[in-house]
Formats: C-alpha cells, structure tokens, sequence
C-alpha cells in the first residue's frame, strides 16, 4: 500500500528521491540538527509529558505505525502569557511524516505571519490616524468615496472584533496556506496520497482563537450557573456529510458517497475513479484530490475565556470515536494529577474501544488538556450535567449510564496496557464566535463514523474499461 500503481505496474506519483536500495533517503545532517535544535525549545513539548500548564499523552493503536502528532509551545512567539497547542491525526502511508512535518513547521509559520501582521495593523492605523488628523476641506473634498470606504471597512474589521482576532484569523489562514504549499513540494515527503488533520489554537491572555481541518476536536470543559461541569464543543468535524462541505467537493467534480457496508461514513472520491475514499472534506496533503474539492483552508473561531472555563482538551477522532465529549470532560477532571490527565484519557478511550469494538482495531490515539488557571481546582464536587451547545459546536447527549462511562471504565480488567506505549518517531467574558447553520449542526451530530480507516484506497489510474470499486482494509 506505499504507492500507486499505473496498469504496466510503474509508479505513477511524480519522481521522489530514493536509496539505490529503493527506499527513502535519509534525512540529511543538516535537516537532522535543525530539528534537533527545534525540539530543544524551551516550553516547546511533543513527547509524553506534562507540565502545570498542559498534558500530553499518544499512543499507538493496532493500525501500524502511530500516525499521530502534538505540540504544546508555551511563550509562544516569545510571549509570556501566550500558548500554541495542536493535534495533528496523519494517514496514508506516509502520513505519520506528514503529520510530524506540520507539527514542526505550522507553528512557525504561524508565528512569522502573526508578526508581520502586528505590524501592518500597526501601520494601517497610524496610517488612517494621520491621513484624518491632516485633512483640511479641500482634501477632504478630494478624496475618492471608495477610499473613504476601503479605509473604513478595514477598521470596522479590526474594531468589530478584540484586536487580536482579525491578526491571527488572517495569520491561521496564511499559515495553513503556505503549510500546504510546502508540502506539495516537500522532498522527502510524497504526499500525493497522505495526509493529515490539524485542530490548533493560540491562547493569549483571556483570548482564544482555533484554526480547524479534518475531523479532530476541541473541547471546552466550563462550569455552568450551578457549578457543574459541562463540555463545549468548540470545533466542528469537517466530514464530507456537512451539507456545505459536499456541495463544494461535487462543483469541483469530486464525489461524495458511503460504502454499502458502512453506510454512515461519507467519503470523497475522484471523479472517475472509486479512490481514495477519504473520509474527511479538508486536510493537509492528499493532492490527489485538491483539485476536486478537498482543501486545506481552516475553520477558525474566537472565543473569550471566563473565570468558569477550566480546561481544553484536543484530540484525533481516536478519542471521540468511542467517548462523548460529556465523557472526556470528566474523565480529565478526575484525572489525579493534572500531568497525567491525557494518558488518562487515552487509556480510557482504549478501554472503551476493547468494550465496545472488540473486533476493530483500536485507533491511534492523542491528546492535548490545556489547564487555564494557575492552582489545580478541587473537582469532587462535579455533579452530572448534560452537555452545553455552542454556537461553534454540536448537541450531544448527556453522559449515559453504560459500560463504558468513566467510572464502569475503571471496573473494566482490561488495561490500555495491552498496547505499548510509543513515542513519536523524529521523522522529519463574552464569547464572540461564528455561527454554524443549524441544518449542518443536525448533519455534524452523527457520531460513531470511526472504526474505519480515514483512507480506503489508494488511486489507481488504469486505462480503458471500467475500474471496479477496490476497498482495501489495511
């Protein structure tokens, strides 16, 4: 499953370098330090750990290769009170390189981005501010009505919102953008056929702004007027079923449909071809099927954090596909110790996936819980809620009693044990959000859409005659 294939059996993706043992390059010395130097960041974390600030915690499923990412970076952009967190969920055959390759270079093309905007907002209201202080009538009279209006239209954007929102959405947008560009042309990474998600956020101060592809997830877990904990959905999951997703994909001539044999897991396909399958309407990479619908260009939303918001939590669809987000919020909130609430988490998940898939494979799983107070919070007296909905997220229903809510998970003798443990390979006040349309938060509150493989196929171009539907499980 590592290429594809014409019908004379030669590759068909564009020339990659390769070992005259016919395997991949080696990274080079110079490419191997800059990492090494990257990954010795102070307040930079991508391993199993934990700090006051965050948990981090991945492990492998039965899939094969663990093809999941994360990143904590506190003093972010060398600035005390900001963090970077990000989830990163790859597939494809080489898409735990993908994955690992976005994690390491989107952060920093988020950073750069975010600079030159400070500036140029920067600029742009000094600019406006004396352009207006030395008018007289004459050049008031001047002046065009479309300049009058481009210079208010552009300050109505900044003023509309707190100031950082405009900065970084321009700066997610800009960032993702070039992220995708590097990958396509990326060396040592052939991404014709791989790919990756990415939930990200920055969070300065009370400030929080999310940029979102593919189908990972955040949550908020807050407490409401009564003091109890509940879970917001912050994201949305950008599957081929949300109606605005799929009518984009099919005016680019891609094609969105499930397979017979899973009938709730809308996928996308090219044209003329039964492949790849891909189970998700935005990613990075995949260029098989850029020019059919499938892009990389976030969803982004701000939210403004109060004293009652505890934690966030991001995570790859292992997690959700077999957990609500009723669920994951209490299961971090029990956690013993704050350094240890993602592997929690994700020994919970695995537990759950044994309960109730027995006979799937479980998914890769990772996870990032963000803690927004300084001092840890007594969480004993956390009484059972239903879910909130956000204008940002999904209704889901409240925490059920059965045999895999948290406290029944505890009684369960199989341990997430069973699986080893790896660590990521080095491979390369008010809230002001965006609204969803109610009719796609109906079609996002289908759950349970895991359990498969993001990518069913792999492209095969094969000339002449009609190519029948392949559907190969790895």
């Amino acid at each position: 499953m590592g290429s594809c294939l014409s019908a004379d059996g030669r590759s068909s993706l564009p020339h990659s370098p390769t070992s005259p043992l016919g395997g991949r390059r080696p990274v080079s010395t110079n490419s191997r330090r800059r990492e090494d130097q990257l990954h010795k960041v102070p307040g930079r974390m991508f391993l199993n750990g934990g700090s006051d600030v965050a948990s981090l915690f991945t492990q492998q499923g039965r899939k094969g290769t663990n093809q999941d990412a994360m990143i904590v970076w506190e003093n972010f952009g060398s600035r005390t009170d900001t963090v970077f967190c990000g989830v990163f969920d790859g597939h494809g055959p080489f898409g735990h390189m993908v994955a690992r390759r976005v994690r390491d270079s989107l952060p920093l093309q988020l950073s750069a981005h975010w600079e030159v905007n400070i500036h140029s907002n920067k600029g742009l209201k000094e600019n406006s501010s004396t352009a207006a202080g030395s008018m007289n009538s004459e050049e008031t009279s001047s002046t065009s009505m479309d300049e009058e209006w481009m210079v208010t239209a552009d300050l109505e954007e900044i003023e509309k919102h707190p100031e950082i929102f405009p900065t970084l959405k321009d700066s997610f947008l800009k960032a993702f953008k070039v992220m995708d560009k590097e990958l396509r042309v990326h060396r040592k990474i052939d991404c014709f056929c791989s790919g990756t998600t990415a939930v990200t956020l920055i969070k300065q101060g009370q400030d929080l702004v999310i940029g979102n592809i593919g189908d990972s997830r955040a949550i908020l877990g807050t407490r409401d007027e009564d003091n109890s904990l509940i879970a917001i959905q912050l994201t949305v999951d950008l599957k081929p079923n949300l109606p605005r997703e799929a009518e984009r994909i099919r005016k680019c001539r891609g094609r969105v449909f499930a397979l017979r044999d899973e009938p709730e897991v809308a996928r996308v396909w090219l044209p003329n071809n039964d492949s790849p399958g891909l189970a998700m309407a935005r990613a990075f990479g995949d260029f098989c099927l850029k020019d059919f619908g499938l892009i990389s260009e976030p969803d982004i939303s701000y939210r403004r954090l109060t004293e009652k918001d505890e934690f966030i939590v991001l995570a790859t669809d292992g997690i959700w596909d077999v957990l609500s987000n009723k669920e994951v919020v209490d299961i971090v909130a029990s956690a013993p110790l704050r350094s240890s609430a993602a592997r929690t988490l994700v020994e919970s998940a695995v537990r759950a996936w044994k309960f109730k898939y027995p006979t799937s494979k479980v998914d890769d799983c990772a996870v990032v819980c963000l803690f927004l107070d300084c001092s840890p919070k007594n969480s004993s007296n956390v009484k059972p809620k239903k879910e909130q909905v956000s204008p940002r997220g999904l209704a889901m229903d409240s925490i059920k009693q059965d045999p895999t809510s948290p406290v029944m998970l505890k009684e369960l003798s199989t341990t997430a044990r069973d699986c080893p443990e790896i660590l990521p390979e080095e491979d390369e006040g008010s809230e002001q959000v965006c609204h969803v349309p109610k009719e796609e938060e109906a079609w996002s509150a289908l759950e349970g859409v895991a359990r498969v493989n993001t990518l069913l196929t792999l492209p095969r171009f094969i000339p002449g005659g009609d190519q029948k539907r392949s559907a190969v499980q790895k």
